[in-house]
């Protein structure tokens, strides 16, 4: 029997978060049994605003990345975008190469086909050569990539790496490195896509393009103390719309302006203030009227975007502020001025290049994708950019080659959820990598000819329903393995070995096996096959082990290897298959996982019957997107009569539908392979209590509210 387990929380903290951010009570409670208390966190899931996504430029390396291919651009020189094969590497090329190309840039594309290795490989390095090629930009790939960087180098090629890898110990050099994962990037968060990386690159050179790029620009606030008698003045020093240093100075009336560090700290600046006016007259006081400061005052041209604002104080502003609810210790008027500033320099480059918008959405969708697919954790601002890609697609917005695959999946003309695109997309996209064709994929994207593109996307179905031919192929011969193999460790790893020359294990199909035998025995998996001279294997994990904590200890093995904390991907040379196994042996004991949370649910909220009603789906929509890190709300409900049940399917594992009379309210629910249940633990009539998910069921284009059943107990 399963553990239902209800986190106890107490009024105090439900109320303390309605309170801050005027959320309803049943979100308020299940933000705080999930433990998202903190502003900086709840943000992101109750706000939808690409304010709130984080500067590029706070990557340490942006303004290099972008010197660099603007560099390329100013001198014609040929561009190499070298990608992944998976999701990821598909759509981060595809974002970087329609932007390059939009500016007149000289650019190509290559992705590891057939049985190249990942990354960058010397091969790719001397073909671009004969090219006469001079920049080379990877993307979700290159951080591992030591030595063909170095060979690049050597051959008189500046590389850019674009990546979200784990970084090892030694850094590819000479290169322009933008990888969250590097301690020293800036950047405040680290799990977002390759695909994300090159869209904050590609951000950064439309920003480049105006006026304000590498422009200092200072913001200056004064305000008198509660007694009047001392004025405290404070000043932002921005560049790139990013904080680069702050001073506050508290002076008394009479003070002479060179005894303060203003005019060191503002020498050269473009000062902003909010009210000229007011401003002006403050530092008279304090300084005198010899005392010259040269102001813009931005509060008129703030006002023809919001006229709300036009007699607007900052002090009124600021508690009006959306972000520093979410942030109170920036609640101060130069942190309300700051965020004014910001959205209204956005608004006005919004104008300036009106072509951003569309496409800027357009690359958001494939970010979506992209997010989903690399199993990033739904939190910060990868929620921002699911929420924003989904609903374009939502709104018949999908772009050139998304359009095709959504509509051969059946999924034009219907509301597209994260899920829908986990299951249905990504799946497909991937397998053109998978079978050594990730080429297919990215010309989907790139193809301007429709008829062209269905065509394409017809051949990607094709080739997904290959995979899946080939996953079935593989995991028979790897369930025929597994019990054995996780005997031999201990019950701490499982590690099936296609060496049988006739490649049951297709290499393009490891990591599924891998993340299937994660799912059903609940340890660290690897599938490795034979391709050639070489071992090919993929690892996934689970239960808090990261899996290269243990390939790290094997790395003098590999010939490459590199991934995630629990997705990672390596490749050997198919004689040292004795000293593989010979260093699993060793290491596998000491593999440390946490206690497994198979059998136990966590419920979100108990809904008593008089609030089961079809709009707990407004709360559903609230926490989407589901997947990693964000699993899918979990509602418990008790006592609930079932007023008819069935069994469906054709299959040995059948499924039952049931029918619970709320009175004025019937949900129909779901459970799926629950069939065996209906006479053994439960029948038509009975009271049971109940485990469930809130959804959408449609057919023939007709939305309805249903349950999916979790688990469920007779009540007594």
């Amino acid at each position: 029997m399963k553990n239902w387990i209800k986190k106890h929380i107490s009024r105090a903290d439900v109320g303390d978060l309605y309170d801050r951010f005027g959320v309803n009570a049943l979100t308020a409670s299940i933000l705080a049994r999930r433990g998202i208390t903190e502003g900086k966190d709840v943000q992101f899931f109750l706000e939808d605003d690409l304010r709130f996504l984080h500067n590029p430029f706070l990557f340490n390396n942006m303004e290099d990345a972008v010197d660099r291919i603007l560099q390329a651009k100013d001198e014609g020189e040929k561009v190499l975008i070298f990608g992944d094969r998976d999701v990821d590497g598909i759509t981060a090329t595809t974002v970087l190469y329609d932007y390059l190309t939009s500016i007149g840039i000289d650019v190509s594309w290559r992705l590891p086909g057939g049985t190249d290795p990942y990354g960058l490989n010397k091969n790719a390095v001397d073909d671009f050569e004969k090219n006469y090629g001079s920049l080379v930009i990877t993307v979700d790939c290159g951080i591992s990539n030591v030595e063909e960087i170095a060979y690049a180098a050597s051959k008189g090629m500046d590389v850019i790496v674009l990546d979200h890898h784990t970084p090892p110990e030694v850094l590819p050099s000479p290169a322009i490195i933008v990888n969250p994962k590097c301690e020293d990037s800036g950047y405040p968060f680290k799990d977002i896509s390759g695909c994300a990386v090159v869209y904050k690159v590609v951000t950064a050179l439309r920003f480049a393009a105006s006026e304000l790029y590498k422009n200092e620009i200072a913001l200056l606030t004064a305000s008198l103390s509660e007694n009047s008698e001392e004025c405290k003045i404070e000043v932002l020093k921005l560049q790139n719309l990013v904080e680069k240093g702050s001073l506050t100075e508290t002076v008394r009336a009479g003070t002479s302006l060179s005894s303060t560090k203003l005019i060191d700290f503002l020498r050269g600046q473009q000062i902003f203030v909010w009210d000229e006016k007011s401003t002006a007259s403050l530092l008279a006081q304090v300084f005198g009227n010899g005392a010259e400061f040269n102001f813009l005052d931005i509060r008129p041209e703030v006002a023809k975007l919001i006229p709300s604002m036009a007699n607007a104080s900052l002090s009124l502003l600021k508690s009006k502020s959306k972000l520093a609810r979410y942030n109170p210790s920036q609640n101060s008027e130069i942190n309300a001025f700051y965020n004014i500033f910001v959205t209204f320099m956005n608004a006005q480059l919004a104008r300036q290049f009106p072509q951003n918008e569309k496409a800027n959405e357009r690359d958001l969708q494939l970010v979506a994708l992209a997010a989903l697919a690399d199993i990033m954790p739904l939190k910060n601002e990868n929620r921002i950019f699911i929420r924003h890609g989904v609903e374009s697609m939502n709104k018949g917005r999908a772009r050139d080659g998304l359009k095709e695959l959504l509509s051969m999946q059946n999924l034009l003309g219907k509301r597209i959820t994260a899920t829908d695109l986990s299951w249905n997309i990504n799946p497909a996209l991937n397998a053109t990598g998978r079978l050594g064709q990730p080429e297919i994929g990215l010309e989907l994207f790139l193809e301007k000819d429709p008829s062209k593109r269905t065509e394409i996307a017809q051949k990607i179905i094709e080739m997904n329903n290959r995979r899946k031919e080939l996953g079935n192929e593989g995991w028979n011969f790897a369930a025929s393995q597994a019990k054995q193999s996780i005997e031999k460790y201990g019950g701490k790893l499982c590690v099936i070995i296609d060496d049988s020359g006739e490649q049951k294990i297709n290499r393009g199909v490891s990591g599924t096996i891998a993340g299937k035998l994660v799912n059903i025995y609940d340890i660290p998996a690897m599938a490795i096959t034979f391709v050639d001279e070489n071992a090919i294997g993929s690892m996934r994990s689970c239960r808090g082990f990261e899996v290269l904590s243990l390939l790290d200890k094997m790395a003098d093995l590999f010939v490459s290897y590199g991934g995630h904390a629990y997705a990672a991907g390596f490749t050997f040379k198919k004689e040292r298959l004795h000293e593989f196994l010979a260093a699993l042996d060793k290491f596998a004991p000491e593999i440390q996982l946490s206690s497994s949370e198979s059998e136990q649910i966590n419920v979100d909220a108990e809904i008593p019957q008089d609030y089961l009603k079809p709009d707990l789906l407004a709360i559903v929509d609230d926490f989407e997107p589901y997947g990693e890190e964000n699993r899918e709300l979990t509602f418990m409900s008790k006592n609930l009569r079932i007023s008819d049940a069935m069994i469906i399917g054709k299959t040995e594992r059948q499924h039952l539908k049931l029918t619970f009379d709320l009175g004025r309210t019937k949900w129909p629910a779901m459970f799926w392979g629950g069939a065996e249940s209906l006479g053994r633990d439960f029948d038509k009539g009975d009271s049971v209590d109940l485990l469930y998910q809130v959804s959408r069921n449609t057919f023939n284009g007709v939305e309805t509210p249903q349950l999916i059943i979790t688990d469920i107990r007779k009540s007594f």
